[in-house]
């Protein structure tokens, strides 16, 4: 995900002065070159839509396996889409945890705004039970992991169950999850919304700002639904200065709300992509806070 302003002056400085600069730190299109080899999981439809569809990559053996629901980041854009995060599927997959990777609308495709699509990663992931009926999967241990802008999604889906039944964003009996793993977590929706990442998309996403939609916001931004009732992980890159301040923003603002189920973990190797690079010295980091929900 690839802001096109940054955070502000005094932000950066912070960032650079605690964490340092690191020459070697992984940009996108280092992650374009070196992961966009990855080879799908079998396509499978939850929706109507060409792109509400998500990969399954199901480890050998007989299971039930645990799950790993995924999804990418890319500031929400139509731009950026599922290729870069097989790898990271198919490494999950070679642990013994199958993956659903998902896909879905995002801002430049027709309904991949508010509410469209929210509703796609809640639709998304309640087609586990559907997919569970054919394939050896233990919802029981499902997880929801998300990178970037995935990672705000993924937050979002733990809270679902907190959303109104006369809400835009409601969907009936989301499926309930054992944890969640938000990957450098573009979750401050009012920060971002403030900053004008990506050239205002949050304006984009939400068709307004919080002030003009607070109804919107308020079950859309995970900091305003804390705390969002399931156990999770934020996972940020100490060397990642564009968006490890807005993931913070997310863990200060829960847990003055009193959400005591956030672990922070801040990978000392990592910028903003080797969170999902299996072949990152961050990797180790990043199975384990998947693991401690599948136990």
């Amino acid at each position: 995900m690839r802001p096109s302003s940054t955070l502000g002056a005094v932000a950066l400085w912070l960032c650079s002065a605690l964490f340092g600069a690191r020459a070697d730190i992984m940009t996108v299109d280092d992650l374009l070159a070196q992961l966009s080899s990855g080879l799908p999981g079998a396509r499978i439809a939850y929706g109507n839509d060409p792109l509400q569809f998500g990969e399954l990559h199901i480890p050998e053996g007989d299971g039930p396996f645990p799950v790993v629901v995924f999804i990418h980041g890319g500031c929400w854009l139509a731009e950026y889409d599922i290729n870069t995060t097989r790898p990271l599927a198919g490494a999950l997959r070679d642990e013994g945890i199958a993956v659903w990777n998902l896909e879905y609308r995002r801002v430049g495709n027709p309904g991949g705004t508010y509410p469209g699509l929210l509703l796609d990663i809640g639709a998304g992931i309640d087609h586990l039970r559907s997919l569970a009926l054919e394939h050896p999967l233990d919802l029981a241990r499902a997880v929801a992991m998300g990178h970037s802008a995935g990672g705000h999604l993924a937050l979002w889906a733990g809270a679902r169950a907190r959303i109104p039944t006369d809400h835009d964003l409601y969907l009936p009996d989301p499926l309930v999850l054992a944890g969640v793993v938000a990957l450098a977590p573009a979750a401050a929706l009012t920060q971002l919304h403030q900053q004008g990442v990506c050239d205002n998309v949050i304006d984009r996403l939400m068709h307004g700002s919080p002030a003009e939609y607070p109804g919107r916001y308020a079950y859309a931004e995970p900091a305003r639904m804390a705390p969002i009732g399931v156990r999770h992980t934020v996972l940020m890159g100490v060397h990642d200065t564009e968006w490890t301040p807005f993931g913070e923003a997310y863990v200060t603002a829960a847990r003055a709300i009193g959400d005591t189920t956030i672990d922070r973990i801040m990978a000392p190797a990592s910028g903003h992509f080797e969170v999902i690079n299996p072949a990152s010295t961050t990797w180790p980091l990043v199975l384990e806070a998947v693991r401690k929900y599948l136990r």
